[in-house]
Formats: structure tokens, C-alpha cells, sequence
């Protein structure tokens, strides 16, 4: 078995970890406990394993919170633990893209494939997406760690999003599509333990 000559890294047209970067915003207590739209354990379980995917394969990463400043709690402990290196911008602002900081933020990145992820779907996601993509950028939500007020909400947020041009993704395609080969032995086994020891043969 012969892989083919791993294609360019920064100009393939899927997700690689040379031309993408990971966008965090609002895993806070208070948006946690507000979704309603999926299992809120298995919400934490996900983006926590998308954080983990992002720093397996050496990602930008861009993380914001809202108000903390003033009345809401930080980035939740379970997903901060991964994410430790990692400086919250925090905003006032529900559009993460109106924040100077957090815009500045993702444009230092020099990447152009947005993967993000943000809770409530229908405003911490879909607004920031929608003028990330006016602005030239391709924005990939993770479709199974973003949650919204209601299963309504999420659906409308996501489908408001596709419409104007992103392109849904799973947690596991995520992993898979940074992955791509298992001839890529530096990260094999990190692959394999997030997605398959971690989470899935455990039924989780």
C-alpha cells in the first residue's frame, strides 16, 4: 500500500492543521446550562475533544468569553484544563466579530478555514460566521459540539449559516479530515486515543 504524496498543506481544499484554525467562544457556565437542544454532558464531551483534536495537531486557537467582567463565569474548568495555554478575550459584545481583540485575534492566525464553535448557535455562532464568511473567510461549524436555546434554534442557526456558505462538520470528521492518513504516524496515536479510546469505544 502506497499513500499518495501528501497534498499541499496550506492550499488543499479540506481542513489541514497548516490552513485552519480552531474559534472557542462562550463555553461559560451560564450558556452551558441554557442549551437545549442536545445532552449537555455530551456537549462538554465533544468540544472537549474538538479542543483536544486542535491542540493534537497544532492549531491557532482563538478563545472568547462574554461579560465575565461583570456577571457571567469563565470558560468552563473541563474544557479551560485543555485549552490552558490558551487567553480568554473577553468581550461585551454577543457578535464576537464587532470585538476588536477577538477579530484582531483570528486575522493574527493567517489562516482562512475557520472551524468554529460557539454556544448559542443561533448568536454566539451564527453571527460572528456570518461576517467571518462577508470578510473572505470559509467557516466550518462542528455541528455536534455548538448547542442552541432549543432544538429549533439550533436547527435555524445552522441552517441560517449553510445558507450563506458554511459547511457543517462533525467532531469525528474534524479528527478525521486533520488526520487523513494513517501513515501520519506523529499523530496516529493521539487520533486514535481521542476519537476511538476516549469517546467512542467507550460509547461515548
Amino acid at each position: 500500500m502506497t499513500s499518495e504524496p501528501t497534498r499541499d498543506p496550506v492550499a488543499d481544499r479540506l481542513l489541514t492543521p497548516q490552513n485552519s484554525a480552531l474559534i472557542v467562544i462562550d463555553y461559560q457556565p451560564r450558556q452551558v446550562e441554557s442549551v437545549n437542544s442536545m445532552d449537555r454532558d455530551l456537549l462538554i464531551r465533544n468540544i472537549v475533544s474538538v479542543a483536544r483534536t486542535a491542540k493534537v495537531y497544532g492549531l491557532p486557537i482563538v478563545l472568547s468569553t462574554v461579560n465575565v467582567a461583570h456577571r457571567q463565569g469563565p470558560t468552563i474548568p473541563e474544557l479551560k484544563e485543555v485549552l490552558s495555554d490558551s487567553v480568554e478575550i473577553d468581550r461585551t459584545q454577543m457578535n464576537a466579530w464587532e470585538d476588536v481583540d477577538f477579530r484582531r485575534a483570528v486575522e493574527a492566525t493567517g489562516r482562512k478555514k475557520l472551524i468554529m464553535t460557539a454556544l448559542w448557535t443561533e448568536i454566539c455562532l451564527a453571527f460572528p460566521s456570518l461576517d467571518a464568511m462577508r470578510e473572505g473567510y470559509e467557516v466550518y461549524p462542528v455541528v455536534d459540539a455548538v448547542g442552541g436555546t432549543s432544538v429549533e434554534a439550533h436547527r435555524a442557526g445552522l441552517e441560517r449559516i449553510v445558507q450563506a456558505g458554511a459547511r457543517p462538520i462533525s467532531w469525528v470528521s474534524l479528527a478525521g479530515e486533520l488526520q487523513r492518513d494513517w501513515a501520519r504516524a506523529d499523530t496516529a496515536a493521539d487520533f486514535t486515543d481521542i476519537v476511538f479510546t476516549s469517546r467512542l469505544l467507550k460509547g461515548e
